[in-house]
């Protein structure tokens, strides 16, 4: 299955809610620019009909505009190949593809071939879930990552220590990728599975747990992420805007998740609780 791009021009103040309407009509994926956001969706769920109601609603707020476009598996490789730059977090954190030149004197490198995945560290909820994971012992550890993606979290998690990481995501090309991407980083220790929270059922309990999803998914299967969370673990949330952290805080505290920090960046969250 190939995605639909929805490329939306609007200010950014409508831009994001604009995303959270999108995210209730099946949208999963966000990028900004400096014209609004890209929305990301399989071919397959796309209806043009459903983005022209949500845009309609907020005709004559601002100047809106939006088109689409269909991005298959070879236009994807062009496109993010074209476009991928090296990049470094935190300071400590060199991520890459394999065609970059390695850079000296960093911590930890992560290659990363992204092909139809999402997750290269260029978004900010990825970015920000590798600063927050920096603080964190991974040590020894037994890591679940939800909605892997390219598997760069995973990978992240196996270089600071953990002894096992469990990848998950619901799209097979993306299981494939994490999975290639975890060999190109000799990470041994990483099991890549296909599936949604169900997949986790009878699974032992996670030391760690990182979801970078969306709000609604985070809402929806908090939890099941929750029971697999021993006392005083951390979990780690992200794919959302700094707006809805009270409505994650709130679903959380259901289900013994206590608040600690978070980081921000462009409106984008990543936050960490610990079980109870």
């Amino acid at each position: 299955m190939d995605f639909v791009e929805v490329r939306v021009q609007a200010p950014r103040e409508l831009a994001d809610i604009l995303v959270a309407e999108l995210a209730e009509v099946g949208y999963d994926t966000f990028e900004d620019n400096d014209e609004g956001f890209c929305a990301y969706i399989g071919e397959g769920d796309f209806n043009p009909d459903a983005v022209a109601e949500v845009m309609a609603r907020y005709e004559g707020l601002g100047e809106l505009g939006y088109e689409h476009r269909v991005i298959t598996r070879q236009n994807w490789n062009a496109e993010w190949e074209k476009n991928f730059q090296p990049l470094i977090i935190a300071d400590r954190v060199s991520v890459r593809a394999p065609f970059h030149e390695k850079p000296a004197g960093l911590e930890y490198e992560i290659v990363i071939m992204p092909r139809m995945s999402f997750g290269t560290g260029h978004h900010e909820t990825t970015a920000l879930m590798i600063e927050n994971q920096l603080d964190i012992d991974h040590n020894g550890q037994r890591v679940l990552d939800m909605g892997c993606g390219t598997g760069i979290l995973a990978i992240m998690a196996a270089h600071l220590g953990a002894r096992e990481v469990l990848a998950v995501d619901v799209e097979p090309w993306t299981v494939e990728n994490a999975a290639d991407n975890a060999a190109e980083n000799n990470c041994t220790n990483i099991e890549c599975r296909l599936g949604g929270v169900e997949v986790l059922a009878g699974e032992a309990p996670f030391d760690i747990i990182l979801a970078n999803i969306n709000r609604n998914v985070l809402l929806e299967d908090m939890h099941a992420y929750a029971a697999l969370l021993p006392q005083g673990r951390p979990i780690l949330f992200s794919g959302f805007y700094q707006e809805d952290l009270s409505k994650i805080e709130e679903e959380a505290k259901k289900h013994a998740l206590v608040y600690q920090s978070h980081r921000t960046k462009n409106n984008w969250v990543s936050a960490i609780f610990t079980k109870l």
